[in-house]
């Protein structure tokens, strides 16, 4: 299902290399070359990111450059393209043509919560994604998570035809009272789902740490701290793919050295995972991992993701963080309307328009 047992690492093209407002296909292409050489072979898209560029990045850099036996292709069924159950085979099909590819090895019911299972079930989403799979159209269903240990419980008892399961899965969350990372991977052994990681550098956050938390990580580890974090997610039973998004080609080349020969954390190391995490829950910054699903339905066009970067580095006191924030193309966080669009579409539960008007008043 997931391709040599030894080659975890999946290629998330959610964070792509970029040329201003456009995806760097050119970047893209020698990446995935590179990836593809070094014997990887998971993919991993979605209708919407990049604003609806990834799609036909991957279908430029990898689809229609080789073999379809050379890749695994994972893509999702993704709200708000789609409203009804008679939306859902036109927007699969559409989905097929922009990667260019007659059928989905993985496809995913995207980013499932207890709000939003409610609403695929009223569509009869899981049904439809079965049926393709009846069809030989999917060769394996399954979802992604972002909710309470409980729910995910529900919805494995509900449809346990599922094949795997998509988590988000790092050090920092592993016992987070809202992720809920330990649990929800529990559930997934209970239920006998593989899993596949999503965040296992948390959007980045664990591959920049506060200088405490990297001089204890030094201390017992000749790892980066992104190679420490990946090894960490990598090194659970039942985990068979750990995806990153790789944004350039010197994250995919560490990557590639960490994961090609994939060590299990020592002693020493799994030590120092629960100090890593109180250094870095005492900091108190948001938890925004920059996935960007807020953006596409704010009214006032504000690059949220961006907004609380800046205001993290701020808290960390960076002397860049005014500039950081003034560079930002996209609305100010002051020009936030209050319409909660951002909250209903964020993974992590932040309370954006709270976070947002601090930023406003940090950067006024």
């Amino acid at each position: 299902m997931f391709g040599a047992p030894d080659k975890k690492l999946g290629f998330g093209f959610m964070r792509l290399p970029m040329r201003g407002d456009q995806v760097d296909v050119e970047t893209t292409c020698r990446m995935v070359d590179e990836f593809l050489a070094a014997g990887f072979c998971y993919f991993d898209t979605a209708h919407g990111y990049h604003d609806g560029q990834s799609e036909a990045a991957l279908k430029e850099a990898l689809t229609s450059r080789y073999p379809r036996e050379k890749y695994i292709l994972a893509d999702k069924l993704s709200p708000p393209f789609f409203k009804t159950e008679a939306d859902i085979l036109p927007l699969f099909e559409s989905q097929l043509a922009a990667c260019g590819v007659e059928y989905f090895d993985m496809y995913l019911m995207h980013a499932q919560s207890a709000g939003r299972f409610e609403f695929y079930k009223s569509c009869r989403a899981y049904e439809t994604a079965f049926r393709l799979k009846e069809e030989g159209r999917v060769r394996h269903v399954g979802i992604s998570f972002h909710d309470t240990a409980e729910v995910l419980e529900r919805i494995l008892t509900e449809y346990p035809q599922l094949d795997f399961v998509q988590l988000q899965f790092n050090y920092l969350d592993y016992e987070d009272p809202q992720v809920q990372s330990r649990a929800c991977y529990e559930v997934c052994r209970r239920h006998g789902k593989p899993v596949i990681v999503m965040e296992p550098v948390k959007g980045g956050r664990l591959a920049q740490l506060p200088d405490e938390a990297r001089a204890l990580l030094a201390g017992v580890s000749d790892s980066s701290p992104a190679a420490f974090a990946l090894r960490f997610a990598a090194d659970f039973e039942g985990v068979k793919m750990v995806l990153s998004g790789m944004s350039s080609p010197e994250q995919m080349e560490e990557n590639l050295r960490v994961m090609g020969s994939l060590a299990p954390l020592t002693d020493r190391e799994r030590a120092a995972v629960e100090p890593l995490r109180r250094i870095l829950t005492a900091e108190q910054l948001v938890q925004c991992t920059g996935c960007g699903y807020c953006v596409s339905g704010c009214p006032a066009s504000i690059r949220i993701p961006d907004r609380l970067a800046a205001y993290n580095a701020r808290l960390r006191g960076a002397p860049d963080a005014a500039a950081r924030n003034a560079a930002v193309q996209g609305g100010e966080p002051s020009a936030c309307v209050g319409c909660g669009e951002c909250e209903k579409s964020c993974p992590q539960k932040l309370p954006i328009r709270r976070l947002l008007a601090l930023a406003a008043r940090e950067f006024a």
